[in-house]
């Protein structure tokens, strides 16, 4: 014969009232109390961790105007917040003999009361310096690398020295102008103009003057420097093997936007 078996609950053997059964107690609600909210519970904010603060360095980091920071040197274009100071340019690595003649044209200069400072590198600049939006780098870059790629290596000479002054008429640059190679800069150009005007910036020069900038100085010393400007050329033209001629092998252009350089390699024959 068959025997029921009637197994009580648990709440019914421990004899806990204070466990909630669904039935109303004298003087109690039937509704559960409520958990404090997180916001009662913690009466002071938690602290952001830094690798969070370090995220984005480039857009919190306070930028300075101090013009003694930069070697008296004025920007052309007020900083803001998300733009970009850019421009293309060929580069040109220095020989040893090169900047034995810069430290002697320097040292020239200072007889004659200019104090100029050697460049940190050394280019031929194919754009003028544009400000570029900070979301705009990639799909600028990845434009200029597109056309650049059908463009083929060349070579550049320049042994005549120029003096230029910026636009601002702020500094006066010490240069040698290119002779060989002009042509090929000019066809350069054209490709470089052609992504300045899809994303609205300015183009280069109309007449340009293609020059390597070897050592600049404050102001608008323009005039005083052509006085002495055929002094500094006999430094060029009279070295041990004959005139110093400056050579640029073009095998790749670059453009720098801010703290990054992007490489364009140009084509081989």
């Amino acid at each position: 014969m068959a025997m029921l078996v009637v197994y009580s609950s648990s709440s019914e053997e421990e004899g806990d009232s204070s466990v909630n059964t669904g039935r109303q107690q004298d003087g109690e609600s039937s509704y559960p109390a409520k958990k404090p909210t997180f916001e009662q519970s913690t009466k002071t904010k938690l602290p952001v961790p830094h690798c969070v603060l370090n995220m984005f360095p480039d857009e919190i980091e306070a930028q300075t105007e101090d013009r003694s920071l930069h070697g008296g040197r004025m920007r052309s274009f007020k900083h803001e917040q998300g733009i970009w100071a850019t421009y293309v340019y060929l580069p040109y690595k220095p020989e040893e003999e090169f900047m034995d003649i810069l430290a002697e044209l320097v040292s020239v200069a200072k007889c004659h009361g200019i104090e100029l400072t050697p460049q940190e590198e050394f280019h031929v600049s194919l754009s003028q310096t544009v400000v570029l939006r900070h979301h705009w780098i990639q799909p600028f870059t990845q434009n200029l690398k597109a056309d650049l790629a059908h463009c083929r290596r060349f070579k550049c000479s320049a042994e005549k020295l120029k003096v230029y002054c910026n636009a601002e008429k702020t500094r006066t640059f010490i240069g040698v102008e290119v002779s060989a190679g002009s042509n090929q800069l000019v066809e350069i150009i054209k490709v470089v103009d052609k992504t300045m005007t899809d994303f609205r910036l300015e183009t280069f020069y109309k007449d340009p003057s293609f020059h390597v900038s070897l050592a600049w100085c404050i102001g608008n010393v323009e005039a005083q420097i052509n006085t002495f400007l055929k002094e500094l050329q006999s430094i060029m033209d009279t070295q041990e093997d004959g005139p110093f001629t400056l050579s640029l092998n073009c095998v790749e252009l670059r453009c720098r936007t801010g703290n990054k350089v992007f490489c364009f390699p140009l084509h081989c024959e």
